[in-house]
């Protein structure tokens, strides 16, 4: 079982930029791909970002390449996105999750976060 909670989210304004954290609970946190996704209501999850765990590779959304950056510390098993040159177009609830491999859908995604609003006002 993992549990995740992320934390960072807030108001921004456009061009700014905001860290996200998600933490883990889990003893297999370095066997695990991580990612972020975003929401807004009735519409389906949006990938953003993942990184793997075998070797840290990074895949990103073209929406948010160049801007946001997915990094990992398996050390305090916590995920991060850091958002620079926030749209308010990143409006969004971001979720972290987990996974045994690396995926850029949302579809069958067993372990995800509360969620973290990110507003970004222009």
């Amino acid at each position: 079982q993992v549990q995740l909670v992320e934390s960072g989210g807030g108001l921004q304004q456009a061009g700014g930029s905001l860290r996200l954290s998600c933490a883990a609970s889990t003893r297999t946190f370095s066997n695990l791909a991580l990612g972020w996704f975003r929401q807004v209501p009735e519409k389906e999850r949006e990938f953003v970002a993942t990184i793997s765990w075998i070797n840290g590779t990074t895949y990103y959304a073209d929406s948010v390449k160049g801007r946001f950056t997915i990094s990992r510390d398996n050390a305090k098993n916590t995920v991060y996105l850091q958002m620079n040159d926030l749209k308010p177009e990143d409006t969004d609830d971001y979720y972290c999750a987990a996974s045994p491999i690396v995926v850029v859908s949302a579809a069958g995604l067993k372990f995800w976060g509360q969620g973290t609003l990110v507003a970004v006002s222009s």
